[in-house]
């Protein structure tokens, strides 16, 4: 998520004029198409995507609808959601907080398709010489600023007794972070994994906090534009087929599976064994059905209530009185926020047509 900040900085913009006016993405028309793009970025949840391509997986279920589906890397996260943003993918691969902050907060109407997974240790709040997150008060504290990282300490903070005020944020790229916590200066970081994972190895480093310790909030889906979806329906069930074969493929512990994994980490750049480790701390939800349970869990309305309270709480929803500014649509036609202009969306349908054999 290099220059993350400054990046989302040019998007309030657009979303502080949206949120005055009103509008949203819902109503533009989107055409009936074949050809489409998905933008994904390095993550171990994210990595079937590419393996999907290189194995012929997305090409099977394309075909079979009649469409052509490009998997397009975007080297920089934040520039894969920019770029998803403005239109030019039609789909990205994203967590919970940044869907709602950057595409839905602009007005563009989003549908998060696939729940992938969460992350469950796979970001994490690390010092050095801190035995507790109470010695961390009055400290600074390295992370992606207005990020999932900036979410997960605010929640580190919270169980601890503190706030946000106590320590202070020290704005610091995805790709630099590493390095800066080798640093003498630097006591303190948040990130996550490939990097958090190099972080702890470090002399000294001391893990404080986990995602694990807040199961089920930093999700991680795939998202496509609203109105392109519902032009062409067949886009998601083609995508929905894709991960759905690909997860059966790489939970398997034969020597396909073991494939599979391997030609994944290849992708992200690391060996099998640091790409397995990395799945240990990845919830994947690999079957349809516990998928489409999570979409319609409670869980996930509080989760989302936490995130954009958190989000509106730190300036992201800018021109907005309120949180309630960006609303955000759940399966069975709950909503939090403003109903009439929801521009976040949990579509489960077709996760359901996966879970009932029915893609």
């Amino acid at each position: 998520m290099r220059q993350f900040l400054n990046r989302i900085i040019g998007l309030l913009g657009v979303a502080t004029l949206l949120l005055a006016s009103g509008c949203g993405g819902g109503d533009k028309p989107a055409a009936k198409r074949s050809e489409f793009s998905i933008g994904w970025s390095i993550y171990a949840g994210w990595m079937p995507w590419p393996y999907a391509a290189q194995a012929g997986i997305v090409k099977k279920w394309a075909d079979k609808y009649g469409l052509k589906i490009n998997v397009v890397q975007v080297n920089d996260y934040a520039e894969s959601v920019n770029q998803f943003t403005a239109g030019k993918l039609d789909g990205v691969t994203v967590a919970n907080m940044d869907a709602l902050t950057i595409p839905a907060a602009a007005g563009k109407d989003t549908s998060a398709i696939i729940i992938g997974d969460y992350s469950n240790g796979n970001d994490g709040l690390v010092a050095k010489g801190a035995a507790s997150i109470a010695s961390l008060k009055g400290k600074p504290i390295n992370l992606v600023e207005l990020s999932v990282s900036h979410y997960l300490l605010a929640r580190a903070l919270e169980k601890a007794g503190m706030a946000m005020q106590d320590v202070k944020t020290i704005n610091t790229a995805d790709a630099d972070i590493v390095a800066a916590f080798a640093s003498p200066d630097v006591q303190a970081a948040v990130t996550w994994n490939p990097q958090l994972a190099a972080i702890k190895a470090q002399p000294g480093a001391k893990l404080l906090f986990s995602s694990a310790d807040i199961p089920g909030e930093i999700i991680d889906l795939l998202v496509v534009d609203t109105a392109t979806l519902k032009a062409n329906p067949n886009l998601g069930k083609a995508l929905a087929g894709i991960w759905y074969e690909t997860m059966a493929l790489m939970q398997r512990q034969d020597a396909a599976g073991k494939a599979a994994r391997a030609a994944m980490a290849q992708l992200a750049g690391t060996t099998p064994a640091v790409f397995d480790a990395q799945l240990t701390t990845t919830f994947l939800y690999t079957d349809p059905k516990a998928a489409v349970a999570a979409a319609r869990s409670p869980d996930l309305i509080t989760t989302m209530n936490r995130v954009r309270d958190f989000s509106f709480s730190r300036g992201l929803f800018k021109g907005a009185a309120t949180p309630d500014a960006v609303g955000i649509g759940f399966p069975g036609g709950k909503t939090l926020g403003d109903a009439a202009r929801v521009t976040l969306r949990f579509d489960d349908s077709y996760m359901r047509q996966a879970a009932d054999g029915k893609l």
